[in-house]
């Protein structure tokens, strides 16, 4: 016969609980704030502790995060600056980033923060972003020059898709190939 569990849980065992559930989440994923915040609250909906009310989870969960948050174990000005630097590195454009970050749960202060920062550190970023789109997707400037005008069309929707302005698409798909050439050594 096996025994039947009818432990409850305390307060104080469910926080510890979550701790090491937030710790083991942080060290794989490296989450914003509010990423952890959904997780725990999943894990701990779906677990329906019995003697629990799901507004005291909530409230665990918070105090978790303030911990986390108190010790830089997660820092969501950090979050953005490292998540814009690597879609830089990628291509993306500043909407595309604003946008991505906008969906992570980043605070509006921050990202406004690490937008700024792009654009004091080059200007005219979307321009050289756009060049590696062409160069990664072999379009505009990338292709052959009799190919260029069939597939224009396709070619700045592709770059609108990826969050560029009209203007940007434009300025891009009309380099020549010897210049577009001489950016591509620069970058």
């Amino acid at each position: 016969m096996i025994p039947i569990r009818n432990k409850k849980k305390s307060l104080k065992v469910t926080v510890e609980e979550m701790r090491n559930f937030a710790f083991s989440y942080v060290e794989k994923y490296a989450p914003s704030k509010q990423q952890l915040k959904t997780y725990l609250l999943k894990k701990y909906l779906k677990a329906s502790v019995s003697n629990i009310k799901k507004q005291d989870v909530a409230n665990l969960i918070d105090i978790v995060l303030s911990d986390l948050e108190k010790n830089k174990f997660i820092n969501d000005k950090f979050y953005s600056d490292s998540k814009a630097k690597s879609m830089i590195q990628r291509g993306s454009s500043i909407n595309k980033i604003r946008n991505y970050l906008i969906g992570k749960g980043i605070n509006d202060q921050y990202i406004k923060d690490t937008v700024n920062k792009i654009q004091d550190e080059n200007s005219d970023q979307d321009f050289f972003s756009a060049i590696k789109i062409c160069k990664k997707k072999r379009i505009g400037p990338a292709r052959t020059e009799d190919n260029r005008s069939l597939f224009y069309k396709k070619d700045i929707s592709l770059l609108a898709r990826n969050g560029f302005d009209f203007e940007t698409s434009k300025k891009v798909m009309e380099i020549e190939k010897e210049d577009y050439l001489k950016i591509l050594r620069l970058l």
